[in-house]
């Protein structure tokens, strides 16, 4: 459901059964049925989170019509070099400032760690994973907390591929930032794996230049007593499309996921979160919000939650909130909870789009405030409370920094 500037929007979302989509390649028939002769109308859609197709192979997925439910929010004729043309594997450069015991490296295909945390979901992840001439593999070891930032700049115009791959020893405990700034046009894959209680945060953030495109799936995969911590922060770039999704699979894990994103006009910033609960007791936190402005602004938001028949003890609850700024602005919140037992601590949904509360811009004005400054304020404190959550103060400062940015770039909130 599309929430214009000034309205709530809460949605669920519901399978595309339209007329011309493409099911084929080598997908499998859903629930056992196949079409009949009558064009596909009688597919089954996918009716669980779960049940989607995965594969690390592109040619397995039918052609990407915009009618998918995984493509039908975004701008598919702009992505289409991404999600199956050619790309570049060769190493991308970068720059690292890192602690003593976390070691970087690169990997071949065959290593066991790719493809540890999950696979695609659809076909632009695909295509970037069988395109990547080696991964990056990060590792994390010690208990002390360690820390390393990756910063990847000026990439270029010609489509690239990226493999990341994530491992947080036992009892280890680090901070992981990705900071991304100049031109690109980069599809990705990030895996995350946190074996035995490890503690580990990873920061994603996306200062682009204004006309990056950037396509990213995130793998996690949550050992017993582990706890993630993972942060998206999108204020600069055309098109970001970031989607991550967790996997639960032992008991005691512990996930709290976190966005914030600052659209302007004629920019395009989604998410689509999979939070997988396969094991017992375990703890799922999911909160975004982002603040839109000028004429073309789109957000797009989608949260799934799944609670399997095995997850008993679950506690989850999941958010997005949007705060509409000008009129032309469209923000899309989807939030879907499927739950497969009964036996849990609590699970729960909300989504909320709208203009600024003028009881808040009233209070700062009535003491002498700007209007303009006031609604900057309400900006600012409305996206501080995700940036507040990573817990390093030095990378806390420079987000608020680039927010500030934003919300003054090209006059914003005038």
């Amino acid at each position: 459901m599309s929430a214009p500037a000034g309205t709530v929007a809460l949605d669920e979302a519901t399978p595309s059964s339209t007329p011309g989509a493409v099911t084929g390649g080598s997908e499998p028939a859903q629930h056992g049925s196949k079409a009949h002769s009558d064009g596909g109308w009688s597919l089954i859609p996918v009716q669980t989170r779960s049940e989607r197709f995965t594969s690390a192979d592109p040619g397995a997925f039918a052609a990407v019509t915009g009618f998918e439910p995984a493509w039908k929010y975004s701008p598919v004729a702009k992505l289409r070099p991404l999600i199956d043309g050619e790309l570049d594997g060769s190493a991308i450069e970068h720059t690292l400032e890192k602690s003593d015991e976390i070691t970087v490296e690169w990997i071949g295909r065959a290593d066991a760690r790719v493809a540890s945390a999950g696979l695609p979901e659809e076909k632009a992840s695909a295509n970037a994973w069988s395109s990547f001439d080696q991964a990056l593999a990060i590792t994390v070891s010690g208990e002390e907390a360690q820390s390393l930032t990756l910063a990847r700049s000026m990439l270029g115009g010609a489509p690239r591929a990226a493999h990341t791959v994530i491992t947080a020893a036992k009892h280890s405990s680090a901070t992981i930032t990705f900071l991304n700034t100049g031109s690109a046009r980069l599809s990705e894959n990030v895996e995350i794996v946190l074996e035995d209680g490890a503690q580990l945060t990873v920061v994603s953030i996306q200062q682009w230049a204004d006309d990056a495109i950037h396509l990213a799936s995130h793998f996690a995969r949550i050992g017993r007593d582990a706890r993630l911590k993972h942060i998206i922060v999108s204020l600069d770039g055309a098109i970001i499309r970031l989607n991550t999704s967790v996997h639960l699979d032992s008991e005691g894990g512990d996930v709290e996921l976190y966005g914030a994103y600052f659209v302007s006009a004629a920019q395009h910033i989604e998410q689509q979160v999979f939070v997988d609960h396969v094991a017992a007791n375990t703890k799922s936190r999911v909160t975004y919000k982002g603040a839109l402005q000028g004429r073309d602004a789109r957000s797009v938001w989608v949260g799934d939650v799944l609670i399997r028949q095995t997850a008993a003890g679950t506690d989850s609850y999941e958010q997005n909130r949007n705060l509409l700024l000008t009129e032309g602005a469209r923000a899309d919140s989807i939030p879907n909870l499927e739950i497969e037992t009964g036996d849990i601590a609590g699970a729960g949904h909300a989504s909320a789009s709208g203009r600024f509360d003028d009881e808040q811009l009233f209070y700062l004005q009535a003491r002498g405030i700007s209007e303009q400054e006031a609604r900057r304020l309400v900006v600012r404190g409305f996206l501080a409370e995700i940036v507040q959550k990573i817990g390093a103060t030095e990378l806390e400062s420079r987000l608020a920094e680039a927010i500030e940015g934003a919300l003054v770039h090209e006059g914003a909130l005038k």
